[in-house]
């Protein structure tokens, strides 16, 4: 009984001290991923210059996660005049982030955190992966995903501190009101 509970409290220690939630005014986290074209994006070459969105999204290639991606690239060009890029972040694997940005024609990239290593930075929640197959260009195809983190979205300003965070996030909607928040903090 007292083993079960001490292994139950190292855990639980254990777990708490790789996923530190970040709070408004906390300095965003250093980060850095391969992103949907092979090509590695490091958010310290936008500190300074740029408002960075950083949403985090469960699988691409689902329901939510597509409408989402789609209203960033529609509203790409209002965030632009913003003064802000916005990133996606989900534990899939490149090819299936080429596939969902060739697709859908997403015009931002998308990193892949295989490893889970910046939603835990942020403070994300993640579950285990998984895979699904969807059929594109005639073709099923199996996308793979080695976790999936909880839709959250977060604004970094160039300052380098999170200004915006939203961990109940409406798919549809995110894009305009993150948008709505940089044009009325900055």
């Amino acid at each position: 009984m007292k083993i079960t509970f001490f292994a139950t409290l190292l855990f639980a220690l254990t777990l708490n001290s790789f996923a530190q939630e970040l709070n408004l005014g906390d300095t965003a986290p250093e980060f850095s991923a391969l992103a949907d074209d092979g090509s590695m994006w490091n958010a310290k070459d936008y500190l300074g210059s740029k408002f960075i969105v950083v949403y985090f999204y469960p699988a691409a290639m689902t329901g939510g996660c597509t409408k989402q991606a789609c209203a960033y690239r529609d509203l790409k060009n209002d965030i632009d005049k913003a003064d802000a890029l916005v990133v996606g972040v989900s534990g899939d694997n490149i090819d299936g982030l080429k596939l969902f940005k060739k697709v859908h024609e997403l015009n931002f990239p998308l990193l892949s955190d295989e490893n889970g290593e910046i939603a835990k930075k942020f403070g994300v929640p993640i579950r285990d992966g998984g895979s699904i197959t969807r059929e594109i260009d005639g073709q099923n195809i199996e996308l793979f995903r080695s976790n999936t983190p909880s839709r959250w979205t977060f604004i970094i300003d160039k300052k380098g501190s999170i200004v915006y965070k939203n961990t109940a996030v409406d798919a549809s909607n995110d894009s305009s009101e993150i948008l709505e928040f940089i044009k009325n903090n900055s």
